[in-house]
C-alpha cells in the first residue's frame, strides 16, 4: 500500500519552469554531444556505396549452398560484408561487442517466397555494462532491396535509399558508439526479407519474445535519406517523420480488460510506442539542430509497411523513422528512363548531410536511453478523494544510480510534455487537478540522462 505522506505544493517551482520545446536543452551530456559530432556524412556515403555495390540485395539472391563469402554480388554478399565492418568495430570495443549472422531458412508462403529462402538477419550487439540492468535498445534497417516486381531477383536493385539509408544508418551508429560504454545494452541490427513481408522483424521480434529480452525500445530506420519528394517537387531536408501507434499492437487480443482502462482514464494517446516517439522528438532535436522530428500518429503510412510492426504487435515500443518527402520514382523502381523521369534508387538522389542528421537523432536517443537509469517502479496517482491537486508517488527504479526524477505534464490535448519538474524524493503534490493534464515520471542519471516515462496508475484504495 502507498504512503500515506503529501507532499509539499510546487506552486512556484512549477508556475516558474519553462515550456519544453525544440530550443530546450535540458543538460546536453558531453560524451553524447561528442558522439554526436562523430556522425559522418561522408562515412555514411561509403556505407551506401558499398552496399549498392552488390547489384542486388534481394532476399531471395541468396544460394542455398555456396559460401558467401565467394560471392560479389547479391545479398549473401552483402551480409557478410556487413558482419565484417561489425566485425571491424569490435575491435575497438574493449570485449564490449560481438557480431553474429542470425540465420534460419524460411520455407515457401505462396506469396512472396517462392523455394526455400536463406535467411540471416546482421547483428552486432554492444553488451551494457551493469551485469543488473538487462534493458535492451534495439536499432534497425532491412537491407534487401528490390525492383517494380517484388520477385525479381535478377535485376539490378541499388536500394540506396530503401533501404540501404537505414542499414548504413545502422552501421555508422555500431562504428561510433562501440567506442563508447553504456549501461544498457545496444543492438545494432540489419534485417533481412523487409520486401518479402517483415521477415526478418517478424524472426527477431518472436525471438525476443520467446527468449525473454528486456526490449524497452526500437528504432526502425527505413527510408530516410532523400530530401525531396515526387508530385509536390518539395525539397527540405529539416524535418524528420517518426511514426508510432497510440494503442499498442498487443491489445487486438485483449482479454485482461486494459482496453476499458484505457477508454475510461483516456490514455489512448499514450501507449508505449507513442511514447517512446515522444522520448525520441525531445531528445533528438536537443542535440541535432536544424532538425524538426515530426511524430505521426499513425503506426505507418497507407499501404506500406516497416519492421516495426512485428515488435507493436507483440506489445514491444518500435517506431518507424522516415524522411519527411518521399519520392516514388526512386521506390520500388526498375531502373529506367521513362518521359524524361529517370527511375531508379541510385545514391545520387540522396542528400547525405539530412541522413547524417537523422542518423544523430537515432545515436542521441540510443545512447540517452542506455545511459539513464531503468524505469521508476510503481507510479501510482492517487484518485482516492475529490481534490483540486495532483498526488504522486512512486518507487526507486531496479537498476542505476539515480540523481532524482522528473515529473512531466501536459494539458489532455496538448501533443507533447510542457513542463519537467525536478524532484529527488518518492511523490509529488502538484497545484493542478488530475481531470484535466497527464502526468509522467522519468529516472534520471547523475549525468542527466532521462529514462522512459512512465506514466502513473490510478491509486484506487
Amino acid at each position: 500500500m502507498q504512503s500515506k505522506v503529501i507532499f509539499p505544493l510546487l506552486v512556484a517551482s512549477f508556475l516558474s519552469s519553462p515550456l519544453l520545446n525544440a530550443q530546450t536543452i535540458l543538460n546536453r551530456d558531453s560524451q553524447i554531444s561528442d558522439l554526436v559530432g562523430q556522425v559522418s556524412a561522408d562515412s555514411l556515403r561509403a556505407h551506401i556505396d558499398g552496399l549498392v555495390s552488390f547489384g542486388t540485395r534481394h532476399t531471395l539472391s541468396v544460394p542455398m549452398s555456396a559460401n558467401e563469402q565467394a560471392g560479389k554480388r547479391g545479398l549473401g554478399a552483402a551480409r557478410q560484408w556487413i558482419l565484417g565492418k561489425f566485425n571491424q568495430y569490435a575491435k575497438q570495443s574493449g570485449g564490449r561487442l560481438t557480431a553474429t549472422l542470425d540465420t534460419w531458412t524460411l520455407q515457401p508462403d505462396g506469396r512472396r517466397v517462392d523455394k526455400p529462402a536463406n535467411m540471416g538477419n546482421v547483428m552486432a550487439t554492444l553488451k551494457g555494462t551493469d551485469p543488473n540492468d538487462d534493458r535492451i535498445f534495439i536499432v534497425q534497417g532491412h537491407m534487401d532491396s528490390r525492383v517494380t516486381n517484388v520477385m525479381n531477383r535478377e535485376s539490378d536493385a541499388p536500394g540506396a535509399n530503401d533501404d540501404g539509408s537505414g542499414t548504413a544508418a545502422v552501421i555508422e551508429l555500431c562504428r561510433v558508439m562501440s567506442k563508447s560504454s553504456f549501461p544498457a545494452t545496444v543492438i545494432f541490427v540489419t534485417l533481412t526479407g523487409e520486401e518479402q513481408g517483415l521477415l526478418g522483424a517478424e524472426h527477431l521480434s518472436e525471438r525476443a519474445i520467446k527468449e525473454k529480452w528486456n526490449v524497452e525500445g526500437v528504432l526502425n530506420n527505413d527510408i530516410m535519406g532523400s530530401n525531396n519528394s515526387s508530385d509536390t517537387r518539395i525539397i527540405d531536408n529539416t524535418r524528420l517523420r517518426v511514426f508510432s501507434e497510440g494503442l499498442p499492437g498487443s491489445l487486438l487480443k485483449d482479454t485482461t480488460g486494459r482496453i476499458g482502462q484505457i477508454r475510461q482514464f483516456g490514455n489512448e494517446n499514450d501507449g508505449k510506442a507513442r511514447t517512446l516517439a515522444r522520448y525520441l522528438k525531445e531528445v533528438g532535436e536537443r542535440y541535432v539542430e536544424n532538425l524538426e522530428v515530426v511524430m505521426v500518429y499513425r503506426n505507418d503510412r497507407y499501404l506500406r509497411g516497416g519492421d516495426h510492426t512485428p515488435y507493436v504487435q507483440r506489445g514491444i515500443a518500435a517506431v518507424r523513422l522516415t524522411e519527411m518527402n518521399e519520392n516514388y520514382e526512386h521506390q520500388h523502381q526498375d531502373l529506367r528512363t521513362q518521359n524524361g523521369i529517370e527511375y531508379g534508387d541510385y545514391a545520387k538522389f540522396m542528400d547525405f548531410e539530412y541522413l547524417r542528421k537523422n542518423t544523430a537523432v537515432n545515436l542521441a536517443t540510443l545512447a540517452n536511453l542506455a545511459k539513464s537509469p531503468s524505469v521508476p517502479q510503481q507510479v501510482t496517482v492517487d484518485v482516492r478523494n475529490l481534490t483540486n491537486a495532483t498526488v504522486l508517488y512512486w518507487q526507486a527504479p531496479k537498476t542505476g544510480k539515480v540523481k532524482g526524477y522528473y515529473v512531466l505534464m501536459r494539458e489532455t490535448y496538448w501533443p507533447f510534455w510542457q513542463k519537467k519538474l525536478f524532484t529527488t524524493k518518492l511523490g509529488m503534490t502538484l497545484p493542478y487537478s488530475k481531470d484535466n493534464y497527464y502526468f509522467a515520471v522519468q529516472s534520471v542519471s547523475e549525468d542527466g540522462n532521462e529514462s522512459l516515462p512512465v506514466l502513473p496508475v490510478p491509486n484506487l484504495r
